[in-house]
C-alpha cells in the first residue's frame, strides 16, 4: 500500500544527498574566508554609518520593503520529478501527507532569510526609533513569521491555477499588502496595519475558495516551478564545480564575440584561445558572473573610506573573479569532439591561463579608475601594482597547478 509519509522521507533523503554534494563545493574554504572578511568590514562600516544616521532617514520604508518581500516570497518545494506526472498523478488523493510535509519543509528552509534580514535591520531600526524597545521589534518579527505562513498557503493554493497572469497579479497584490503591513508597523500605526492585515487575510481566503473549485493540482506547473528552482541552484553550483546535467543556455552576442576574437589568427595553436573567449561571452554563466563581481567590488571600493581597506576589497574581488572563471577549464570536458582534433594539451593550458590573466588585469584597470575618480594616487598605484602582481602570482602559482 502506498504511504505518503514514507515516500516523502525517501524523496527528501534523495534531495538532501543531491544538494549536499554541491554545497560542499560552494561553501569551501576560499568562499568562507572571503565571506568572513566581507561581513567583518561591512559590519564595521555599518556601525560607523549608524552613528551618523540622519534624523529623517526612511527606515520604515526600508523595513517595510524588506520584510514585505521576505513574507511574500514563499515558494513551495514539492521535490517532484518528471516521471511523477505519470506515476503519481493517479494517486493524488493519497498525497495529502506528502504535500503537507512539502509546505513545512518550504517554510523551514526560508527562515534563514528572516534571521539574516532581521539581524541586519535590527540596529538600524533601534537607532531610528529609540522609543520602540527590543520587544517591539521582536513582535514585528513574530508578525513576519505569521504573514509568511499566510503567503505560503496562498501561493500553494494559487498553484492550482494554470493561468500565469492570474498568479502574477495575485503575487503582486500580496507583495504590496505585505509591504504596507510592515511599513505601518515600523512607524507604529497599528490601525492602518490592522486594516491591511485584514485585507491580506481576505485575499488569502479568496485564494482558498478558488482552489477548492479546481478539480486537482496543476502537476505540470508544480514540476515547472520545482525544476526552475533546481536549475537556479545548479547554476550557482556550476560556478564552483562542474555540474554535468546542467542545461546551459547560449547567447549569440555577435558584436562582443567579434570584438574579442578579431585579433586571434587562424592558426592551429590558437584554437583554444578562440574557444575559451566565445565560451566566456556566449555562455549564460561566465560573463554575467564576471560583470556582477566587478560591479559589487567597484561599489565596495568606491564607498569604503579607508584607503587600505579599499585596496583589500579590490584584491578580494579580483581573487573571487579569477576563482569563479577557473571553471572555464572544465566547461567542455564532456564534449568528445575536442579529442578528435590534433590539439596539444599545452595549447589548452596556455589559452586558459592567458585569458584568465587578461580578465584579471582588465578588472585591475577598472578598479584603478575608481581611485582616479576619487583622486587617490597612492591607492591607484597600490591597486594597479598590487593587482598586477597578484594576478601573475595567482595564475602561475595557483591556477597552473589546478589545470590537470
Amino acid at each position: 500500500m502506498f504511504k505518503a509519509g514514507a515516500f516523502w522521507s525517501r524523496r527528501f533523503s534523495e534531495h538532501m544527498k543531491e544538494t549536499s554534494r554541491y554545497l560542499r563545493y560552494i561553501f569551501n574554504g576560499h568562499l568562507a574566508a572571503a565571506s568572513i572578511f566581507f561581513v567583518s568590514v561591512a559590519a564595521y562600516y555599518y556601525q560607523q554609518w549608524l552613528s551618523e544616521l540622519p534624523e529623517n532617514y526612511p527606515t520604515a520604508v526600508i523595513v517595510g520593503i524588506a520584510f514585505g518581500l521576505i513574507a511574500s516570497y514563499s515558494p513551495v518545494r514539492t521535490l517532484l520529478k518528471e516521471p511523477d506526472l505519470v506515476f503519481l498523478m493517479p494517486a493524488e488523493h493519497r498525497l495529502g501527507e506528502y504535500f503537507k510535509r512539502c509546505l513545512l519543509y518550504s517554510y523551514v528552509v526560508q527562515l534563514y532569510l528572516i534571521l539574516v534580514i532581521g539581524a541586519a535591520l535590527g540596529p538600524l531600526y533601534s537607532t531610528s526609533y529609540p522609543g520602540h524597545d527590543t520587544s517591539y521589534y521582536l513582535m514585528m518579527l513574530g508578525v513576519l513569521l505569521v504573514v509568511k505562513v499566510w503567503n505560503l498557503l496562498a501561493n500553494w493554493w494559487m498553484l492550482k491555477e494554470r493561468n500565469s497572469r492570474i498568479r502574477a497579479v495575485d503575487s503582486l497584490l500580496r507583495t504590496v499588502l505585505s509591504v504596507f503591513i510592515f511599513y505601518f508597523l515600523a512607524k507604529g500605526d497599528w490601525v492602518f496595519a490592522a486594516i491591511i492585515t485584514v485585507l491580506l487575510f481576505g485575499l488569502m481566503m479568496y485564494n482558498y475558495v478558488l482552489a477548492k473549485k479546481k478539480a486537482g493540482l496543476a502537476w505540470d506547473v508544480l514540476l515547472q516551478k520545482d525544476q526552475s528552482r533546481m536549475r537556479t541552484f545548479y547554476r550557482i553550483a556550476n560556478n564552483f564545480t562542474d555540474v554535468p546535467h546542467l542545461k546551459n543556455t547560449v547567447k549569440k552576442r555577435h558584436w562582443l564575440v567579434k570584438l574579442l576574437t578579431s585579433a586571434i589568427s587562424y592558426k592551429q595553436d590558437r584554437s583554444y584561445d578562440y574557444l575559451y573567449r566565445i565560451t566566456f561571452v556566449r555562455s549564460s554563466d561566465y560573463l554575467g558572473m564576471y560583470l556582477r563581481l566587478i560591479v559589487i567590488g567597484g561599489l565596495a571600493v568606491y564607498f569604503v573610506t579607508n584607503l587600505w581597506v579599499k585596496v583589500a576589497f579590490a584584491l578580494l574581488f579580483l581573487y573571487l573573479s579569477a576563482f569563479q572563471m577557473m571553471t572555464l577549464w572544465n566547461h567542455h570536458r564532456t564534449i568528445a569532439w575536442l579529442d578528435l582534433y590534433p590539439l596539444k594539451k599545452a595549447w589548452q593550458q596556455r589559452a586558459i591561463t592567458q585569458w584568465l590573466l587578461r580578465l584579471m588585469l582588465f578588472q585591475t584597470f577598472l578598479f584603478g579608475l575608481l581611485f582616479i575618480i576619487q583622486w587617490s594616487p597612492v591607492g591607484l598605484i597600490a591597486v594597479w601594482v598590487g593587482g598586477t602582481l597578484f594576478s601573475y602570482l595567482f595564475i602561475n602559482g595557483y591556477v597552473k597547478k589546478k589545470l590537470v
